[in-house]
């Protein structure tokens, strides 16, 4: 019986928990409450799995400190949505415990690391909602800790630990009326169990570990799309230049004595003196690139070989202090970060200044790690993130984490049209707290729509729906359904339109074209004669329109 567990089983743990959850994602996917085709509760805790044994497969040791550290990181940077990031807290909590423990764990300290897993996991949101994922891995750590001294072994603790998650789970729909209301329980707490059953698979022994070895060395890093580069500099982080100087030159007419292996030997030479080295030709050229102190060393040693051609010399310490000045010149107290999905969205946000754009929205939800990058890539002191959707929010808040040089600002713009109420709010004259202010009281300003089909069947907010259904949400329920787009449309333009609205804009997505907008938008402004109607290419997918009132 396995009595303790130490860091190579808590590592493996990690890998088979990963790919048992990577095996069923699409099933925790199916599990999303409103029947349209944007659920990534699964895909997103996968993601943030991955991303977590990436980091774990880069190491070699078994130092719980080491392996903790290597996970807690990694499920941070790849945290994806909601679910995502919360996973990615359980995480660091219980790593929090293992890394400073003993070499051996017992039911004791599991239990301990599952329940700083908890209190991490609540204090990571805001509001913490009971029936989901929160709910179950609270009552599965109050169950660890209560119960650890009376199981000597894991074998029997951890099922018995699922056992209580599975209660947990069954639990949820009575706690969240929504999910009794679709007929289903929590997806995130479906993922959390699933990833428990790959523990426990670890500790029977099973052999799935290393084909998960070998699938997260390959997996990619993360969401790196984004829609084109309107930032001046590319990568604002300069660092320091340890080489200060770049030298270049030909070796030509070489010396009848000089053979392959002196080439060979110029090369191990230069490497021995500076980096980014590169000596390639033959007995008839060499063509020499080396970043180095010593560049009347490199030369020497070439002089050997032949004759010099075409020497350059460049002092990067000068160049670097040249770009520092230039990049410090046109620093900017305030920028703006909005994500979105959809070219035409995208041109958009750029026509009112923002400084730049990365992809994300259903289905496609960035990483905290994807938004911290793209922060720093912003030249200025402050970036305020409109995450333009409510399963990206927290993402965008755990990117604070992960960026030193920068004050983030997230705006929690819960859909596109809020995240342009606040772009528009935005005045570089007025002070931080100006803009902030501004911009949260924008989002009060306007009321938005949007409209897709049903991928299934199901009853949910008063509706029967079918699937293949035409369906209009707001941001909390569904308010229409057709078997028509632009029926859809008018019915939840009547539901969401208030006597103070003037404006309706419609945003038109894939598989729309603007002769469709045009004939629609005709339609709306004829149903509702006291507002100005418009409508603009959004480019965005999964939702034939995005609209907006105001």
């Amino acid at each position: 019986m396995q009595k303790t567990i130490n860091c190579a089983t808590f590592r493996k743990m990690v890998l088979v928990g990963a790919k048992m959850l990577d095996n069923n994602r699409a099933k925790v996917d199916s599990l999303n409450v409103f029947p349209v085709p944007d659920g990534d509760t699964g895909t997103n805790m996968s993601l943030t799995m991955q991303s977590a044994v990436k980091e774990l497969s880069e190491i070699n040791s078994n130092s719980f400190m080491e392996v903790c550290d290597a996970v807690s990181k990694g499920a941070l940077r790849g945290a994806r949505g909601n679910s995502g990031v919360i996973l990615s807290q359980i995480f660091r909590g219980i790593c929090s415990v293992l890394r400073i423990g003993k070499p051996e764990v017992d039911t004791k300290n599991f239990a301990k690391a599952l329940e700083a897993g908890t209190k991490v996991a609540y204090n990571a949101v805001a509001i913490p909602k009971e029936g989901t994922i929160l709910t179950v891995v609270r009552m599965m750590s109050e169950f660890a800790v209560k119960n650890a001294n009376k199981f000597r072994d894991f074998e029997t603790f951890i099922p018995a630990i699922i056992e209580e998650g599975d209660r947990a789970l069954a639990m949820t729909p009575e706690l969240l009326p929504v999910l009794k209301k679709a007929g289903v329980v929590d997806s995130g707490g479906v993922g959390l169990m699933t990833i428990m059953r790959g523990f426990l698979a670890a500790v029977m022994g099973d052999e799935i570990v290393s084909e998960v070895q070998t699938e997260a060395a390959s997996a990619a890093g993360g969401n790196d799309a984004e829609f084109g580069d309107n930032s001046a500099i590319v990568n604002m982080d300069l660092g320091e230049i340890e080489f200060a100087y770049c030298t270049e030159f030909f070796v030509i007419n070489l010396k009848k004595s000089t053979t392959l292996a002196d080439i060979d030997k110029l090369r191990e030479n230069l490497m021995g003196i500076g980096d980014s080295v590169i000596c390639i030709g033959d007995l008839e050229m060499v063509k020499v690139h080396v970043h180095t102190n010593s560049p009347g060393i490199a030369l020497t040693y070439a002089l050997e070989l032949g004759e010099l051609d075409r020497p350059k010399i460049e002092n990067m310490l000068e160049q670097n202090r040249i770009l520092h000045a230039k990049i410090e010149a046109e620093k900017k107290e305030q920028g703006m970060l909005a994500i979105c999905a959809g070219q035409g969205i995208s041109d958009i946000f750029k026509d009112l200044f923002v400084d730049r754009v990365i992809e994300g929205g259903q289905t496609m939800n960035p990483s905290a790690s994807d938004i911290a990058t793209a922060v720093q890539k912003i030249n200025a002191e402050s970036v305020f993130v409109f995450p333009n959707n409510k399963n990206i929010i927290l993402a965008a808040e755990q990117a604070k984490a992960l960026v030193t040089n920068r004050n983030i600002h997230v705006i929690p713009t819960k859909n596109v049209p809020q995240g342009f109420a606040a772009a528009l709010s935005f005045s570089p004259d007025a002070s931080l707290e100006e803009n902030k202010t501004n911009m949260i009281h924008a989002l009060d300003n306007v009321k938005s729509g949007q409209v897709t089909h049903a991928v299934r069947t199901t009853n949910v907010n008063g509706f029967s729906i079918q699937e293949g259904d035409i369906i209009g949400l707001d941001d909390k329920k569904i308010l229409a359904k057709s078997n028509s787009i632009d029926e859809t449309v008018i019915a939840l333009l009547k539901r969401l339109k208030e006597d103070s609205h003037e404006v309706i804009t419609l945003y038109y997505g894939e598989g729309v074209t603007e002769e469709d907008a045009k004939a629609l938008s005709e339609k709306v402004q004829e149903e509702f004669p006291d507002c100005d109607v418009d409508y603009h290419f959004g480019g965005q997918p999964v939702y034939y329109y995005l609209l907006s009132l105001e």
